[in-house]
């Protein structure tokens, strides 16, 4: 007879379990749920009040690549002190800095410690941060420990691409993309110092072409999943590539883009891109002297259309971006006219009618 009376409790019990379990399971649905990509609206209303962003593509001179700027025993922050303080002098506001995943995976917890720590140095000297997680751009591999030496008079000789080769040779590694992206999203989701979430640099390049599709598919499907508070975005730097632009716009919650021509080429890729959206432009590159995309006529351009504005380069080191791309110098001598880059290390301009141009600008007294 008890075992009777026992069979009604227990089949409650089992009820309620797998209720809890099919409740729990509709949850953990819920909070994967991809968001929607910003609207004009949304993204407008993101701009309204903030101040104009100028600023440059950062990494300290004493540091050739991601690598080397991000290892413990190579990171710098007297350097990154020293040189954001010039920004800071110039009256810039803002830097795109880039990451690299291999750095956060050799050391995750010391990763996100420096990290921080270059905020900190960083939002000390009044600058937010623009980063930027993947990298179609020069060398394809890359490992972990004493970075190579620069190659003389070449440009970017020791700068990495983010995850290159590797992921066409072991299309596995997307699992530890995700794990690596999304760390970093949810850790500084609601960082006031991040001001946009750069998700992949220049995709397709480096001869990638559509192959790097499928990784910018998965990095906005990552970031919005994890739905931080800033903006998402991948730059148009290369029409031809349509499939890849035409996604990037479609997904990107505010407009990124690349361009090193002149005032005329610049103006008629910003008026392009305002027939096909409406949201807030940020050129997140440009300034090449030899090209002559240059501070005098491209940064007033930005001002007047109200883009954001990040050059490539601060100070002359170990990137060798005074280099020319297709232009290497085999005797290392300084090119008559720089490529990049603002300052010489020791703070003196390579140019002082550009620190006058830009402090006007910036209205820098």
């Amino acid at each position: 007879m008890k075992k009777y009376y026992l069979l009604p409790v227990i089949i409650f019990i089992f009820i309620s379990f797998f209720s809890c379990t099919q409740k729990q399971e509709k949850t953990t649905d819920v909070e994967r749920q991809v968001r929607e990509v910003w609207t004009a609206e949304q993204a407008n209303a993101w701009n309204k009040n903030r101040d104009w962003l100028r600023g440059a593509n950062f990494i300290p001179s004493t540091a050739i690549n991601q690598l080397e700027m991000w290892q413990e025993e190579t990171f710098d922050p007297e350097t990154i002190d020293r040189e954001l303080g010039y920004a800071k002098d110039i009256g810039f506001n803002s830097m795109r800095v880039y990451l690299h995943h291999l750095a956060w995976q050799i050391d995750t917890t010391g990763f996100k410690n420096r990290v921080n720590q270059y905020l900190d140095i960083a939002d000390k000297h009044g600058i937010s941060t623009l980063f930027v997680f993947f990298d179609d751009c020069w060398n394809p591999t890359y490992q972990s420990g004493k970075q190579p030496e620069p190659k003389i008079g070449i440009h970017n000789s020791g700068w990495l691409q983010d995850p290159g080769d590797s992921i066409h040779a072991n299309p596995d590694m997307i699992h530890s993309l995700e794990k690596y992206v999304k760390d970093i999203l949810i850790s500084f989701s609601n960082d006031e110092r991040i001001v946009l979430w750069d998700l992949y640099n220049e995709p397709g390049n480096s001869g990638h072409g559509n192959k790097s599709l499928t990784l910018v598919e998965k990095v906005f499907q990552w970031g919005r999943e994890i739905n931080p508070s800033q903006p998402i975005s991948i730059g148009v730097w290369n029409w031809n590539l349509k499939e890849l632009s035409d996604y990037q716009i479609k997904n990107s919650d505010v407009i990124t883009y690349h361009n090193y021509e002149d005032y005329e080429g610049h103006k008629k890729m910003i008026d392009s891109l305002r027939t096909l959206t409406q949201k807030p432009l940020i050129c997140t590159e440009y300034m090449a002297r030899t090209r002559n995309s240059l501070f005098s006529n491209t940064m007033p351009l930005l001002k007047e259309e109200n883009i954001g504005a990040y050059n490539w380069g601060l100070v002359a080191g170990k990137t060798n971006t005074i280099y020319a791309w297709d232009t290497p110098m085999p005797d290392g001598k300084e090119p008559a006219v720089w490529f990049h880059d603002i300052f010489r290390k020791d703070g003196t301009p390579y140019k002082q009618d550009e620190i006058d141009v830009i402090k006007k600008l910036t209205e820098k007294n």
